[in-house]
């Protein structure tokens, strides 16, 4: 993540080279300034100083020049990379979803998307470039001091090397700590957030808000006491390099008296060394902070990464490299055989053995009390988890193709369907995106949302966070709608009855079975309450992993 975080060369150099630019003309600034100040007081002609006088014109126009170009090509830089570190994480994601992420919170994994991402552009920012460019300068400005006055030279050399050291261990021992926790605290507070707000209904109901408040409370107490810690980590860095700047400056005057008593140094000559190491400690001072900076950024990497990690969890599926062709009849056979599975960082397995037939055009329905494996073989069918033993698609091993392409053969109807905040022509276009306005309302009309449609004003009809607007039945209906968009051969329902209460369990089952049968296609209903038997065709019962009838 940190390499990828890095833009490329021909990116970061401009940035680089500007910043070298002006940090070298605030210190030319400081030189050329003390130079003439001191050989004013002489009282020379106008000529003697005036090239001195266009130098004070120019670094002070260059400073702030090449920092405006520095900020901008390096903003640029990072900015630019930003959208390719985005494209890795959710390339990375994308398998892992959705049970390869069950254990993470959604708060922390929001945060993982979005802090942490944005902590990345600081690599480049305020790591890599104050490095490169202060390194330079303080190269620089030594290699100048010494061509004026040697010991200046070396006593700056030591205070830079001081500063360094001093100014890490210092920062270090201050605000490391706070620093390493910002990321996580942030992802804390976030999580905390996120919770108060998606349940604050049921919070209420319960009398458990209060409580949820303190959480809030108590997470952004911790993340503000972390930011404090890092505020005194700067504050005395900032100190220590205060001092020894001074430090410099006393070791360059104590070498400059006796050379300049010697006839080795003029007045103006000794005003620059003097005042050298104050302008080079100014630009050198961002070496400890970078550091600091560099220890935030780790911690953020190393949280995005092991959210999303180079290598998969075992039980998360992989496409084989040279994956066969998927072609199948119209509506094929599915055919489960001595197959096993287990939940992504599981360490038992949740199916054992099964074995399940599904002939074209069957509807078939899968029973089993709570923890029997029912919505494992409905994530095993659609590829969202692996397997071992055999499961077939018209006799072609699924492990075989493509998971893109089991998908557009079976598609799946979840316990709880996701609805985003839009509109209803919204929820249904993502499942075919060329279809009319008219297809959307005659498959709603199908599901048997058609008057409900026209009561609510028709597909502008707003659904709601996660479907707040609509009840779990309509949700059901509106996922079975979607399906029939998508016009999956094979369709898995898993629990449509779930989240409906018993008045209209057995109309929403109803509806949804002979819906999903007009047109052929097979139909896998996955349920622990009854199901009418003119209903189905044949029913499999699971317990403890395995299908017993």
């Amino acid at each position: 993540m940190l390499r990828l975080a890095l833009p490329p060369v021909r990116r970061l150099w401009a940035a680089i080279a500007f910043g070298v630019l002006s940090g070298g003309s605030a210190v030319a600034l400081l030189a050329s300034s003390a130079w003439l100040i001191a050989r004013a007081a002489e009282q020379p002609a106008l000529m003697y100083i005036s090239l001195a006088v266009v130098g004070v014109r120019a670094f002070a126009l260059g400073r702030a020049f090449f920092r405006y170009l520095e900020r901008l090509s390096g903003h640029d830089a990072a900015f630019r990379q930003l959208p390719e570190v985005r494209t890795e994480l959710y390339t990375r994601l994308v398998p892992l979803a959705p049970d390869g992420l069950g254990g993470t919170r959604r708060g922390d994994l929001l945060s993982r998307l979005a802090n942490d991402v944005d902590e990345l552009q600081n690599y480049p920012l305020r790591v890599v470039q104050p490095l490169v460019t202060s390194g330079l300068i303080a190269l620089l400005t030594v290699v100048g001091a010494f061509l004026l006055l040697p010991g200046a030279a070396i006593g700056l050399l030591v205070a830079l090397l001081l500063a360094f050291v001093a100014g890490t261990l210092v920062n270090t021992w201050a605000s490391g700590r706070a620093e390493r926790r910002l990321s996580p605290l942030r992802a804390d507070l976030s999580d905390a957030v996120t919770d108060l707000v998606r349940s604050l209904d049921v919070l209420t109901a319960f009398g458990a808000l209060d409580a949820a408040q303190q959480r809030v409370d108590e997470a952004s107490a911790r993340l503000t006491a972390a930011v404090r810690s890092r505020a005194v980590g700067v504050a005395l860095t900032g100190a220590v390099v205060s001092v020894l700047a001074g430090a410099a400056t006393a070791i360059a005057l104590a070498a400059g008296i006796p050379a300049l008593d010697a006839g080795q140094l003029d007045g103006p000559g000794l005003a620059v060394a003097a005042l050298l190491p104050l302008s080079v400690f100014e630009v050198f001072g961002t070496v400890p902070l970078a550091l600091g900076a560099w220890r935030q950024v780790v911690a953020s990497a190393e949280r995005i990464s092991t959210t999303a990690t180079d290598e998969l969890p075992a039980g998360i599926p992989v496409d084989p490299a040279s994956p066969r062709q998927l072609v199948v009849r119209s509506v094929p056979e599915l055919e489960l055989r001595g197959l096993s599975a287990r939940w992504p960082g599981a360490s038992r397995a949740v199916l054992s053995d099964v074995a399940v037939r599904i002939e074209p055009g069957e509807r078939v329905l899968l029973t089993g009390p709570t923890g029997a494996g029912k919505t494992a073989v409905a994530h095993v069918l659609t590829r969202l988890v692996d397997y071992t033993g055999s499961y077939t698609i018209d006799g072609i091993e699924a492990a075989t193709v493509r998971q893109d392409d089991v998908r557009r053969i079976v598609g799946l109807c979840e316990q709880q369907p996701y609805l985003f905040d839009a509109d209803l022509r919204q929820n249904l276009l993502f499942a075919k995106d060329t279809a009319t306005d008219d297809e959307l309302l005659a498959v709603l009309e199908r599901v048997g949302l058609g008057d409900w449609t026209a009561e609510r004003g028709g597909l502008d009809a707003a659904v709601g966070e996660r479907g707040a607007l609509v009840s779990g039945g309509q949700a059901q209906r509106i996922a079975l709608a979607r399906a029939l968009l998508a016009d999956f051969p094979v369709l898995v329902v898993d629990e449509p009855t779930a989240n409906v209460d018993g008045a209209v369990a057995d109309r929403v089952v109803r509806d949804i079975l002979t819906t999903a049968a007009q047109d052929g296609r097979s139909v896998l209903v996955i349920s622990h309450t009854r199901v009418p038997d003119e209903l189905i065709d044949r029913s499999v019962r699971l317990e403890d992993g395995r299908a017993v009838a």
